[in-house]
């Protein structure tokens, strides 16, 4: 009698996937997700970067040519003759300088001021702490322009008016630096600053020799937060410096710009444009792994 047996299938048997199989999975799936992940990351930095480039471009060409193609990425003749004309023009040293002075004044009093007022807010107990620190939500808030004219009207009354103090004081203690310093303040272990009060060590003491120095990566994020919006203010030293003696970079820039029958030399203020950026973008290469914990520290708590 013939034994009749079942044909042997060839498909492969399917079971429980094995460790080893999971991780060809895993190492498939990364080798296809990373470069997508990077095409991403590229294609959004091009299209940050675009109206740089397109500034840049504009800078190095001249007038007749901005004018005829507006809308040309690379010039057809290169020309430093827009930079030429704008470090000689009339109060463009008093500008600069003026700008540098008043982004000083805006950056140690943020420094100073957020750094108080953060590790107060975060490490000492008071009465009235929440309400203070609910107040700084508040002026987070409110809109900068909305409260000008209080601002214009304090100064004035202080004899500030056309002053380069006058022009930093409504920025020396931004809401944004006080949030962000008692954000970061949060995430030091309140042991060590036991510890150091156990020793006998003063708030004084505690603040300077063990809080500022773990705190740099926040103080670092203050100062470059604070640098670029003082930087780039521009409607507040319009209000308040009533002279050119007074203004600084962008505000001087835009009197500076304007031609003959009130034409504007696109030339000139695409070169102050890239003069402007110049300081920051230094600032920042220097400052950027300090800026990326500041930012990081802030949401631990």
């Amino acid at each position: 009698m013939t034994a009749i047996t079942a044909p042997q299938s060839t498909e492969p048997t399917t079971g429980p996937v094995t460790g080893a199989t999971a991780g060809r999975i895993a190492v498939r799936h990364r080798s296809i997700s990373q470069p997508l992940l990077y095409g991403a990351l590229l294609l959004c930095a091009l299209l940050t970067l675009l109206p740089f480039v397109w500034v840049l471009s504009g800078s190095l060409r001249s007038l007749d040519e901005i004018r005829s193609d507006p809308g040309a990425w690379l010039p057809h003749h290169v020309t430093f003759d827009n930079f030429t004309r704008l470090f000689r023009t009339q109060g463009f040293g008093r500008f600069l300088a003026n700008s540098v002075v008043v982004a000083a004044l805006v950056v140690v009093g943020n420094v100073v001021a957020a750094s108080a007022a953060g590790y107060a807010l975060a490490k000492l107990e008071f009465a009235g702490r929440r309400l203070a620190f609910a107040a700084v939500m508040a002026a987070m808030m409110v809109p900068v322009t909305s409260v000008f004219l209080t601002q214009f009207v304090i100064t004035v009354d202080l004899g500030l008016a056309d002053t380069l103090t006058g022009v930093a004081l409504p920025s020396m203690a931004l809401p944004l630096s006080v949030f962000i310093m008692r954000q970061y303040a949060q995430s030091i272990p309140d042991e060590l600053l036991e510890a150091a009060r156990i020793d006998g060590a003063g708030e004084f003491r505690i603040f300077f020799r063990i809080f500022l120095p773990l705190a740099g990566p926040a103080v670092a994020t203050i100062t470059i937060m604070s640098f670029l919006y003082s930087w780039n203010n521009f409607i507040w030293p319009l209000i308040v410096a009533q002279s050119m003696s007074s203004y600084t970079l962008p505000v001087g820039l835009a009197a500076t710009s304007q031609a003959a029958a009130h034409v504007t030399d696109y030339g000139l203020m695409l070169a102050g444009a890239i003069v402007v950026m110049l300081p920051v973008l230094v600032l920042f290469l220097f400052l950027q792994r300090y800026f990326v914990q500041g930012v990081a520290g802030t949401g631990m708590r």
